[in-house]
């Protein structure tokens, strides 16, 4: 082993591990950040970027102890960490584009589980060499730190402590510090440089490794000045806000007639505002006919709780339409709040409480006319909110002749799909269950209650109402409603494999959506296909 005086330094060493742990986990949870635009926050995204960088790190421990033992030479060490560093460095200006690329060329090769495959392919190209050249940091240190054999045991257990500490710290500052304040491209920047900072230090007490040195630093110069931009959707112009909070990341877009919430660039929109009087042409109209079922009647007190309120489009309909109930709304996203009081004019007296939609039915006792839950984003479907048990809740907050309508955004998906998983598990609960399919979108609106003559009602209610438009559109809905016919789809708080049901509605999707394109790859290559755009 090479003699660096600085190795003698054990407290520089426990920073080396304590730092290298840090990092580990900072790219993990920048990994998350990096693909939730694209692939979705599900439990299954994490899990992949979970296990392949337990693959990465299992590959850097194997690595690290052999090349240690057969060559003991800590210039090598502190090469990786700056090779590792300058690589994740690189992440924000080229991480966004290899995803996309990963994306095409899965679209057209994979026939299921694309989000799985795609998913999986874009970590392991860019997250797995950098936390491969992390990984050998551990056994590499053991071999410089422990100078006699029974000494060993506390050496290893101090490194050991240090990593913790470090990943401990790693885990937190991300999630709570840097990527709601500076966003995911500049957490990467912030880890790399202080990787780099640390090679800096060795190198330079030792006076060796200028080059590589140098590279790096003007790697990580050209990743700070190309990469610091937190743009997901970097094709996109004009966005009115571009930016991530704790949960989601944000694009708001607007123009002449609309202002669009997106959390996710390729899976479409969250919340829309319809400038001017007018309906949104979403799902949001269909769902107000939830209040002519409740019986809302001019004058009398209603009330409607909408929990995943996202921007409040279906508390701005309602309140343009019905001016005289009350709406209340529960979002776990503050950010989300914040921008629809700003972009989407959602009325300063409607409240929103910063909280998951069932742990607040949990703590609250009111009952209500109409429960609107549209937690649903895509695949990201959280189990919780999925169940009998959550079902069963929401109807213990409902009046006598209450109704709960759910958002059902992925139609498809064949036999035992996730909307007949969730109808089954509403028609437990509610003895009356109808669902009307959306037009020209995948949304269907789920009406249930446990009183018999909701649909008496909404025809009784919608023939009172002098808005021409709304008596078209409930015209259109009374068409599109069928009583639902429940199955033996039963989702519980033990078994909701939400994120499994979810991906497969998501290949149908993408199948029906690239099956022209791939048409024309086949027949004309990639040349035919570039030409088709």
């Amino acid at each position: 082993m090479k003699e660096r005086p600085i190795l003698r330094n054990k407290l520089f060493l426990y920073f080396t591990e304590f730092f290298a742990g840090m990092s580990v986990m900072a790219v993990e949870l920048g990994a998350s950040r990096l693909l939730a635009p694209y692939f979705s926050s599900s439990q299954i995204v994490w899990t992949i970027v979970i296990g392949t960088i337990m693959i990465a790190m299992a590959l850097g421990n194997l690595y690290g102890g052999k090349s240690a033992d057969k060559d003991p030479n800590p210039d090598k060490l502190y090469a990786r960490v700056l090779i590792a560093a300058a690589w994740i460095a690189l992440i924000p200006v080229l991480g966004k584009y290899i995803i996309l690329g990963v994306s095409a060329v899965m679209i057209f090769t994979v026939n299921s589980n694309f989000l799985i495959w795609a998913a999986f392919a874009a970590c392991m190209i860019i997250f797995v060499f950098p936390l491969f050249l992390l990984g050998t940091v551990t056994p590499s240190l053991a071999k410089y730190t422990v100078d006699k054999l029974e000494d060993s045991g506390r050496v290893v257990g101090t490194l050991g402590a240090a990593n913790t500490i470090g990943s401990i710290i790693g885990t937190f500052m991300p999630t709570f510090v840097t990527i709601p304040t500076v966003g995911t491209s500049v957490t990467f920047l912030i880890f790399a440089g202080i990787l780099i900072f640390l090679a800096l230090v060795y190198f330079i007490s030792c006076r060796a490794g200028r080059v590589r040195c140098i590279v790096a630093v003007l790697l990580f110069v050209a990743a700070s000045i190309l990469g610091s931009s937190d743009s997901f959707a970097f094709w996109e112009k004009g966005l009115v806000y571009e930016g991530e909070s704790i949960y989601n990341y944000l694009q708001v877009k607007e123009d002449d007639r609309k202002v669009v919430l997106s959390t996710n660039v390729l899976f479409g929109v969250q919340s829309v505002l319809v400038k001017g009087d007018g309906l949104t042409g979403m799902y949001y109209d269909y769902a107000m006919a939830a209040p002519l079922m409740a019986g809302r009647k001019e004058g009398e007190e209603f009330n409607i709780l909408v929990l995943g309120m996202g921007t409040g489009t279906y508390a701005t309909q309602c309140r343009k339409y019905f001016g005289d109930i009350r709406i209340e709304g529960v979002e776990i996203d503050g950010a989300i709040t914040k921008l629809a009081r700003r972009y989407f004019e959602l009325p300063e007296d409607v409240p929103v409480t910063t909280y998951d939609g069932r742990a607040y039915l949990n703590a609250v006792d009111e009952k209500y006319n109409v429960i609107m839950v549209d937690a649903y984003q895509d695949i990201t479907i959280p189990f919780q909110m999925s169940s009998f048990e959550f079902f069963t809740l929401v109807r213990m907050h409902l009046k006598e002749d209450g109704v709960m309508v759910v958002n059902m955004n992925m139609r498809g998906g064949g036999e035992g799909n996730i909307n007949q998983y969730l109808a089954d598990t509403i028609a437990q609960v509610f003895s009356c269950v109808y669902t009307a399919d959306v037009p020209g979108t995948t949304n269907r609106e789920l009406f249930a209650s446990n009183c018999p003559d909701i649909l008496e009602k909404f025809d009784s209610s919608r023939k009172e109402l002098d808005d021409n438009a709304l008596t078209q559109l409930f015209g259109r809905v009374s068409e599109k409603l069928v009583p639902y016919k429940a199955g033996n789809y039963i989702m519980t708080d033990d078994k909701a494999p939400v994120e499994l049901l979810g991906i497969k509605v998501i290949d149908e999707i993408i199948r029906e959506e690239v099956e022209y394109y791939r048409d024309i790859y086949e027949r004309e290559g990639i040349k035919g296909l570039l030409g088709s755009f």
